[in-house]
C-alpha cells in the first residue's frame, strides 16, 4: 500500500489505541477494500451492516452440523460477516455517513450472529454426552448457552465496547467517539412518535436499555464524569485527557479480546474439532475472569483519578 493510500486507509480507523493487531493487519485492510468497492456504487454503510447480519446469521446455522464441510463454510461466512462489520464503519468514516441508526445496527449485528451461533450449538450438542459422563447435554446445554449468551457474552461485549468509546472520548472528544448517554437516548425515545416510526422507536428503546446497562456496570466512571462536567463543563483539560489515556491504554488489549477475534478463533477451533461445548466453557471461565479483571482495573483507575482531582481542587481552594 503506497503512502497516499495508507493515509486514506488510516483515516478509516477509529484510533491506533483501540485497534487490535489482527484487525490492523488483516480485517481492516480487507474491510477497506470492500468500503472502496461499495463507495463506487454509493452503497450506504447501513446496507453493508444489514448484509453482515445476514451473513453472520447464515454462519451460525452452519455450526449446527457436525461435518467439517459445513463448519468450514460457517468459518468463512463469519469471517465475511466480520469483514463487512469492519467495512460499514470504515465506509461511514470515509463518506461522513455516520448515523445513530448505524451505531444501533452495528451493535445489533453481533447480537444476531451469536444468537444464531448459540442456538446452533445447543441443538448440535443436545443428544451428545457431557464429557466424562453418561448424561446428555440436553437441557443443561440450553441453560449453559443461555448463561453464556444472554448474561456473560452480552455484558462482556457491552462493557468492552463502552471502554473503547470512553478511551476514544478522552483522546478525540465527543465527535470522535460513540459514547452515548442513556438519558439522551431515553429523551429521544420519548420525543419520537410511534406513528410511522415504530421500528426506529423500538430500536431506541432497546438501545437506551443497552446504554443504561453499560452505565450500571461503571459506577466509578459515572461519578468521575459527573465531577468533570460539574467542574469543566464540556472543556476537559488536555492534561487530564492525556492522563486518562495513559491509564486506560493498557486495558484496551483486554477490551479487544472480549469483543470478536479471540472468541471467534476459539469458536472456529472448537467447532472444527467437533467439541463446540468447549467454546461455551471458554466463555464461562476465561472470558468471564477477564471481564471481571478489566472492570475492576478500570473502576480503580476512575476512583484514583476522581480522588486525585478532588484533592487538587481542595489544595487550590
Amino acid at each position: 500500500m503506497d503512502k497516499g493510500k495508507k493515509s486514506d486507509f488510516n483515516g478509516t480507523l477509529k484510533s491506533q489505541d483501540t485497534e487490535e493487531w489482527l484487525d490492523v493487519v488483516f480485517t481492516r485492510p480487507i474491510g477497506y477494500r470492500w468500503a472502496l468497492f461499495f463507495n463506487k456504487f454509493n452503497v450506504h454503510p447501513n446496507v453493508v451492516t444489514v448484509l453482515s447480519i445476514i451473513l453472520g446469521a447464515c454462519a451460525g446455522v452452519m455450526f449446527y452440523f457436525h461435518d467439517i464441510v459445513h463448519n468450514i463454510i460457517g468459518v468463512l461466512l463469519l469471517m465475511w460477516a466480520n469483514f463487512y462489520d469492519s467495512c460499514d464503519g470504515q465506509l461511514a468514516r470515509m463518506t461522513g455517513k455516520k448515523t445513530r441508526l448505524g451505531r444501533i445496527l452495528d451493535g445489533f449485528a453481533g447480537d444476531v450472529w451469536f444468537f444464531a451461533i448459540y442456538v446452533s450449538i445447543v441443538l448440535r450438542i443436545y443428544d451428545d454426552k457431557i464429557p466424562f459422563t453418561d448424561v446428555n447435554w440436553g437441557v443443561w446445554g440450553f441453560l449453559l448457552a443461555c448463561l453464556c449468551g444472554f448474561v456473560l457474552h452480552a455484558r462482556q461485549c457491552g462493557l468492552a465496547d463502552y471502554y473503547r468509546n470512553i478511551h476514544l472520548f478522552f483522546i478525540k472528544g465527543e465527535s470522535g467517539s460513540e459514547l452515548d448517554s442513556s438519558d439522551k437516548e431515553r429523551a429521544l425515545y420519548r420525543e419520537t412518535p410511534w406513528k410511522g416510526n415504530w421500528l426506529w422507536k423500538l430500536s431506541l428503546f432497546f438501545y437506551a436499555r443497552y446504554t443504561k446497562g453499560q452505565e450500571r456496570q461503571t459506577p466509578e466512571f459515572q461519578k468521575l464524569m459527573q465531577r468533570l462536567k460539574n467542574i469543566y463543563g464540556g472543556n476537559i483539560p488536555q492534561t487530564f485527557r492525556e492522563k486518562f489515556r495513559r491509564c486506560s491504554l493498557p486495558l484496551m488489549k483486554y477490551a479487544n479480546i472480549l469483543t470478536f477475534n479471540t472468541r471467534a478463533i476459539v469458536l472456529y477451533i472448537a467447532c472444527l474439532l467437533d467439541i463446540p461445548w468447549a467454546y461455551l466453557l471458554f466463555e464461562l471461565t476465561v472470558m468471564t475472569a477477564l471481564y471481571f479483571y478489566m472492570r475492576a482495573r478500570h473502576e480503580s483507575i476512575c476512583r484514583h483519578l476522581y480522588n486525585e482531582l478532588d484533592e487538587r481542587l481542595r489544595n487550590e481552594n
